[in-house]
């Protein structure tokens, strides 16, 4: 988690939850997920 800035990570979730990415998926957006 180190290597995340969390203002650009705060700031990329609230844009895609509120673009519509479901919030009971809200998971797929943490740091900690893989990206595949």
């Amino acid at each position: 988690l180190t290597s995340i800035n969390p203002h650009v990570w705060l700031t990329d979730t609230l844009t895609k939850l509120a673009g519509g990415h479901p919030a009971n998926a809200v998971g797929e957006l943490m740091p900690w997920t893989p990206v595949v």
